[in-house]
């Protein structure tokens, strides 16, 4: 399988943005809830997965679409869930959409998931066409066009050995620290950014310039 689209259950703040990050023959995997993102975008789920408490009340679901439902009660969340089974398919990229606003502990739950999950085997990231975030532990190339903002977080302690190309200001073998903001709202100079750390973990957030 070449690219799955997770939904969540979080904001999708532009829908025409978010249509442009689909492709004819992705997968659509929705985690119970973020299947109202889906409908929205014109998309039948191949899957939907979780407690299926917070899917849409007019939804029928289609005899075309796998369930995997849970108990209520349980220690994952829906996402987390959606997550797992991903990694089972074994696609080459994994896109987490929705996964950002609305509740807080939500959205930063979302993120720690994209941490924990990061070191698998696929391409893993949150993008709702707005803003994508993912993780660079060695080297990341960022692409978008000039005047995109890119901030670079350390996750878990320092982040030793960076160093940036085409960014406005950029980074030479440098320790960003996590109690620090050196790394928030640089710029990127054109169609492409790169990124190298010699160790650590950097979360990596780009704002796209849609104007």
């Amino acid at each position: 399988m070449k690219r799955v689209l997770i939904f969540a259950n979080g904001e999708l703040p532009n829908l025409p943005a978010a249509r442009n990050i689909l492709q004819a023959d992705d997968y659509i995997l929705c985690a119970d809830g973020g299947t109202r993102h889906a409908l929205a975008l014109g998309l039948t789920p191949n899957l939907i997965i979780g407690d299926l408490d917070s899917l849409p009340v007019d939804f029928n679901i289609p005899t075309t679409t796998q369930v995997l439902k849970f108990p209520t009660d349980k220690n994952e969340t829906d996402l987390e869930l959606a997550i797992q089974h991903t990694l089972t398919l074994n696609p080459d990229e994994a896109i987490i959409l929705g996964a950002l606003g609305g509740r807080l502990d939500q959205t930063l739950a979302n993120i720690a998931l994209l941490a924990n999950f990061q070191l698998a085997t696929c391409n893993l990231k949150i993008n709702d066409g707005v803003e994508e975030i993912f993780f660079c532990r060695q080297q990341v190339q960022v692409r978008g066009r000039s005047g995109d903002i890119v901030s670079l977080i350390p996750w878990n302690g320092e982040a030793r050995g960076v160093t940036t190309e085409n960014l406005k200001w950029p980074l030479r073998n440098e320790t960003l620290y996590p109690q620090k903001t050196r790394g928030i709202s640089n710029e990127m100079l054109g169609g492409e950014a790169s990124v190298k750390i010699e160790s650590g973990a950097l979360l990596v957030v780009h704002k796209f310039n849609l104007e």
